[in-house]
């Protein structure tokens, strides 16, 4: 989740909020790429979940980045909840999940580099302590009470008020992990095309990349559980967002959106001050109760943004929302499939062709069978295996039109490799990981800690 945002200075006008937005237009040429992802520590000997403090430890990890490949520390209070180091941060979930929010870059050849890097580091640090990290999409095992609880007065207030507001908001917080993609837009218009592709197709890498058919211990039913935990969250914050596809929508329509999303905190002089439930529409008038009198900046306006949680996010960028974590070929697929579909216009052109005529709810039904069937979902007629191979292919002509060499390759398109196998089989990880399950582990779930790490 996001760190605290900065560098905003006093919100004057209403225009300035959707300003903010309009201000990330950029021209093509200066489009990058930003990928992140999360994965579960854990303690070799014991399979338990890292704990914050001690010798094998989350803290010790973050120490070990710092003190030994140049990562400069981020706190909160006394606590190190964070890295920074040339343009990429490494930050905490609430479980302590590990995240990498890496640098911008300018090809998926760049993307995968940085993520082997970042994941050798990590795996020395780990290595020395016992520790060892994974990557899928829900905590196969582990229930809410073994979870660590990070040092993070965001998470505190977020846990607080979940609770009210859904019944799968705890598990989110503190037992999935997602890769996702930042993508860039030239204009208004050109973020209204790629946020109409970007959530019509976003159940269609939920299944490509879908890795959690387990929860705490047990078969759960559904390929993805990290996207069913996404649908039973908070309603006024997360979803499909069917007023992206109605007409005039643009930067405007979202920040309308977002500012009827109840607010989470204020942050001030590193503390974070409860707002739960409170409206930004009052905060702009000097009438939030949280403090009386007091007018917004457009730190708080950037970090109110940062906690609405629909498939696909807008802030000076799109961020892609809907994929499980995975292993390493996965995490550098996922830029490489949205990269393809929204960098190259013809590509983008083709992505929309292909769903501009599904309703609202086709779309969401799409979203809900994708979590529970992955690649053999079916939705009125439309196959989801016959999707993805659709999907994969346009993202493919899309990278190679880039032609961006790199890493030995003519192009880009060779990262979708992964995902076009998946496609023409109709099966994913999840149904890897079943068959495995039901045959050579015979039901012994401890063996996806080794099988499933990097």
């Amino acid at each position: 989740m996001s760190i605290p945002q900065s560098g905003g200075g006093p919100i004057e006008s209403f225009e300035q909020l959707a300003a903010y937005m309009e201000a990330g237009c950029k021209p093509a040429s200066d489009w990058r790429i930003g990928t992140e992802h999360e994965k579960f520590g854990y303690v070799a000997a014991t399979l338990e979940p890292l704990p914050y403090e001690g010798a094998c430890s989350v803290r010790a990890i973050l120490e070990g980045l710092r003190d030994g490949y140049g990562w400069t520390p981020v706190l909160e209070k006394d606590a190190i909840i964070g890295l920074t180091r040339d343009g990429a941060n490494v930050s905490l979930e609430p479980g302590g999940q590990l995240e990498l929010s890496g640098a911008p870059v300018e090809t998926v050849h760049d993307t995968k580099a940085e993520l082997e890097s970042h994941l050798r580091e990590v795996a020395e640090v780990a290595d020395g302590m016992g520790a060892k990290f994974f990557g899928v999409g829900a905590a196969p095992v582990w229930t809410h009470e073994q979870m660590p609880v990070m040092p993070k007065g965001r998470y505190r207030l977020m846990t607080d008020y979940m609770g009210q507001v859904g019944t799968h908001g705890t598990q989110m917080m503190y037992r999935t992990c997602t890769v996702q993609v930042n993508l860039d837009y030239a204009s208004e218009a050109d973020m209204v095309q790629k946020l109409r592709v970007a959530l019509a197709l976003q159940p269609v890498a939920t299944a490509l990349f879908a890795s959690s058919p387990f929860f705490e211990g047990r078969v759960n039913g559904h390929k993805s559980w990290r996207s069913r935990i996404w649908r039973s969250l908070d309603a006024a914050r997360t979803g499909m967002l069917p007023f992206v596809f109605e007409d005039g929508m643009g930067f405007q329509r979202y920040v309308d959106w977002v500012l009827d999303v109840p607010m989470y905190f204020v942050y001030r002089d590193g503390s974070y001050i409860n707002a739960l439930g409170q409206s930004f529409r009052d905060f702009l008038k000097g009438e939030l109760p949280a403090l009386p009198g007091e007018k917004p900046t457009l730190s708080d306006w950037a970090d109110h943004m940062t906690t609405v949680f629909p498939e696909a996010r807008v802030k000076k960028y799109i961020e892609m929302r809907g994929a499980d974590a995975g292993p390493l070929a996965h995490l550098v697929a996922l830029p490489a499939l949205w990269v393809g579909l929204t960098y190259d216009g013809t590509a983008l052109d083709a992505a929309w062709d292909l769903a501009k005529g599904w309703s609202a709810e086709t779309r969401e039904a799409l979203r809900v069978a994708a979590s529970v069937d992955g690649l053999q979902a079916e939705v009125d007629g439309l196959r989801m295996a016959d999707l993805a191979r659709e999907v994969v292919a346009i993202a493919q002509a899309g990278l190679r039109a880039r032609g961006r060499a790199g890493a030995g390759m003519a192009d880009e398109a060779g990262h979708l490799d992964v995902l076009a196998e998946s496609a023409a089989s109709g099966r994913g990880i999840a149904d890897d990981l079943l068959d495995r399950f039901h045959g050579p582990w015979e039901g012994d779930l401890r063996r996806i800690y080794p099988e499933m790490s990097y």
